[in-house]
């Protein structure tokens, strides 16, 4: 039997080994969570519920589509997260941060297969004459007696000079070299690598979802906030009247400085409203220009609260069902599953570790001589297997630290799963809650409305001086402010409801 049927049947049995083996460490299995059926005193029933006011109704187990935002049917919004999408800094991020893990996991899994690598190195020596004038592998009378020949002038070389010899040396040699993963060190690299990436994609899903529920909310901040600013203006307004007509009739005697005096500090309180107002409105536009990429001197679109409206059906996710769509509880579990490979790499590593190299080249005073057989060929053959025997036990403490991340990121899951319950369950007492309040400033309104209304006819027959009316109107528009403030909640709530049951990501068509 030649080296060579040896070297082929040795590299043979190695890779049906690294098959036939299997990879130390536990295999990932989902740990145990709590038993949650609801989300407390919301969310249990099974059947549709109406909200007050009997707008929306809850829906339990309705699926949620990946574009929940075009149901509060506001084209210039559906357009500015579109956009966004695109132009986002944010997404770009998450973006790229996925294709980074995906080349990582690209890269340790070339260590599945041999490395092979090609070295080619040529020299030229001169050998002082103090040595005998002799280069290697030459006798004193130039005699060749090995691959190692002085080269004469006629082939390139240099005639020996004051006893010296100068001569061209030429090595090319081409090396292959294979791990066998036998215990699985690779494998679990690649398994917590790949784990890694497929929390990087569901972390780009939270993204775009994110991103998505910001702007909403910004959105309907801005319509808030120009109603409200335009409503104080008002309040401003008719305030400043009141105060002249006070002024008006403390002169003639028929009031008060006091009278006066109250009627100038309910003006004061009412300007100082407008500031703050005016801050909030610019900071929020501010804000929408970031979320969608664009720099503070370009425009967003401006909103009214009158362009949104309240999607009639909210969807419900139990909470079995959530632990599978939101994506940072998926995420979670990946960095869970990451770890738990970990514990694989770290004992893997207290295993015996097999390498296997093969050299093949050739050297030679010429470089056409290099491969000439029984000339200057040659080939290496070599199968090295190393044991850790004492290491000051590193390598254990490193299998104990890999198996405390793995419970560390246990722990990390299952908080991230019962806070994801607790997301949705305030976000579900805030949508009651909101709805109660809107129904009850909107009673308010139509009450306020009604005096105001019946101030004026009574101002008009003589029935009512102007102060009084003033007041009424100041009450209508200070209902009106917290309707606004009412409205903006539950557009904003009824977003962060499908934020927290995951955002339909599961539904996106594929590209």
């Amino acid at each position: 039997m030649n080296n060579k049927t040896s070297a082929q049947r040795l590299v043979l049995s190695l890779l049906c080994t690294t098959i036939a083996s299997c990879a130390v460490g536990p295999d990932y299995q989902r740990p145990e969570l709590p038993e949650s059926r609801s989300y407390g005193s919301v969310g249990g029933v099974s059947e549709p519920s109406t909200l007050p006011g009997g707008d929306q109704r809850v829906i339990i187990g309705k699926d949620i589509r990946n574009d929940w935002w075009t149901l509060f049917r506001s084209p210039a919004l559906n357009t500015l997260i579109e956009q966004a999408f695109a132009a986002s800094p944010t997404i770009e991020v998450a973006q790229q941060a996925l294709n980074v893990a995906q080349q990582y996991v690209y890269a340790q899994q070339g260590y599945f297969f041999p490395t092979v690598q090609a070295n080619y190195m040529p020299t030229r020596t001169q050998l002082p004459g103090n040595l005998g004038g002799n280069s290697p592998g030459v006798q004193g009378d130039g005699t060749y007696i090995g691959a190692y020949q002085g080269t004469p002038a006629s082939q390139g070389g240099t005639a020996p000079y004051n006893g010296s010899t100068v001569f061209n040396f030429h090595t090319a040699q081409l090396t292959v070299g294979f791990a066998p993963d036998i215990f699985g060190l690779n494998r679990r690299a690649v398994e917590s690598l790949q784990a890694q990436t497929e929390a990087q994609k569901f972390q780009l899903q939270a993204a775009y979802i994110t991103l998505a529920t910001n702007i909403v909310a910004a959105a309907v901040q801005d319509g808030m906030l120009r109603k409200q600013i335009d409503i104080t203006k008002e309040m401003i307004a008719a305030n400043e009247t009141a105060v002249a007509l006070v002024g008006r009739q403390q002169k003639a005697g028929y009031a008060s400085q006091l009278d006066l005096s109250l009627q100038e500090s309910a003006l004061g309180q009412v300007k100082q409203l407008l500031p703050p107002l005016q801050k909030q409105f610019e900071q929020n536009r501010d804000l929408l220009r970031v979320l969608a990429g664009r720099t503070q001197d370009q425009e967003v679109p401006a909103f009214t609260l009158e362009t949104f409206k309240l999607p009639e059906e909210l969807p419900l996710t139990l909470p079995s069902q959530l632990v599978e769509q939101r994506p940072d509880i998926r995420a979670a579990e990946q960095l869970l599953r990451s770890a738990n490979a970990q514990i694989g790499v770290a004992r893997a590593a207290r295993f015996p570790q097999l390498s296997l190299s093969g050299t093949l080249g050739g050297t030679a005073s010429n470089f056409n001589q290099m491969f000439w057989s029984g000339s200057g060929g040659f080939f290496e053959l070599a199968l090295n297997i190393a044991q850790p025997i004492f290491d000051g036990g590193t390598l254990m403490r490193r299998e104990y630290a890999a198996t405390e991340t793995q419970k560390q990121a246990a722990a990390q899951y299952r908080l991230t799963v019962i806070t994801a319950f607790q997301n949705v369950a305030d976000t579900l007492h805030a949508i009651q809650a909101d709805a109660a309040t809107l129904k009850i400033t909107n009673d308010l309104t139509v009450s306020a409305k009604k005096t105001y209304d019946l101030s004026g006819r009574q101002h008009a027959n003589g029935y009512l001086d102007r102060l009084a009316l003033i007041n009424a109107q100041q009450t209508y528009r200070q209902a009106l402010l917290n309707q606004a403030q009412a409205q903006a909640n539950r557009l904003g709530n009824s977003a962060a409801l499908f934020q927290a049951l995951g955002g339909g990501w599961w539904n996106k068509p594929l590209e």
